[in-house]
């Protein structure tokens, strides 16, 4: 009889093909899974509780595996770890699971952050963790168009070409734009979201932020479900998974 364990991870997407296993290049899930394997001797499939694409980050990530062997959550958090050395990946914490505990299906809420530079200067230490802007956004008007998206709505416009969803139909919980510093957050919440829709809003909002559109523009897009009036595609890099809930959160 096998273990389920369920784990919480944190990444720096920047060196990976994103989470997903491929053949053009390391993943997250890859990483691990090599991890465990080192650790245990078990080939292992990790499932997470979303699949981030290229350059997208996570502080947050959840994914469960199944063990044959019985390890206690800090060995197991601890044993991966050294393994995973020097990949910027981190296992945060390893709990037990129940049986039938599914990090995907079981969500009921995932939360993303969108980080904007918005300065003159170009990051070094943030390099890579940011999209770089270099003029003020106004972060106000942002947040303003950004309560347009909230609630159920077809979110056609902000759906990339290749999202496998099987509609375009989704609720957003939160959508929230506010200044810290000399960064601009985007937050967004809901249970699940579509195939670059955070990154699309993203590079929509950023258009209200610098004055080309208005923010009654933001309803206007969203209410023609036509992908072509969407912005452009915010980069990977400035995304990040912040958390996943379940029910027994």
């Amino acid at each position: 009889m096998s273990n389920r364990y369920k784990l919480r991870i944190e990444y720096d997407g920047g060196p990976f093909v994103g989470w997903q296993r491929q053949d053009n290049g390391p993943s997250v899930q890859e990483a691990i899974e090599n991890a465990l394997y080192a650790f245990c001797g078990e080939r292992i499939t990790l499932t997470a509780a979303g699949r981030t694409d290229a350059g997208v980050h996570a502080l947050g990530q959840v994914a469960h595996c199944d063990l044959a062997r019985t390890v206690t959550p800090d060995t197991l958090r601890d044993a991966v770890n050294a393994h995973l050395r020097p990949a910027p990946i981190s296992i945060l914490s390893a709990a037990p699971a129940a049986p039938d505990f599914h990090a995907r299906f079981d969500a009921i809420r995932r939360s993303y952050r969108y980080m904007i530079l918005d300065r003159r200067a170009p990051p070094a230490v943030m390099r890579g963790r940011v999209w770089h802007v270099p003029r003020p956004l106004d972060a106000a008007a942002m947040h303003e168009a950004a309560q347009h998206l909230t609630g159920r709505h077809d979110f056609t416009t902000f759906r990339a070409a290749e999202c496998q969803a099987r509609s375009p139909v989704k609720t957003l919980d939160r959508l929230t734009v506010r200044r810290e510093g000399e960064c601009i957050l985007i937050e967004a919440v809901a249970r699940s979201f579509l195939h670059h829709q955070i990154r699309s809003i993203a590079g929509s909002l950023k258009r209200v932020g610098d004055g080309k559109w208005t923010p009654g523009h933001i309803a206007q897009i969203l209410a023609a479900r036509d992908r072509t009036a969407c912005g452009p595609v915010a980069p990977p890099e400035g995304l990040y998974l912040m958390r996943v809930d379940y029910p027994e959160n």
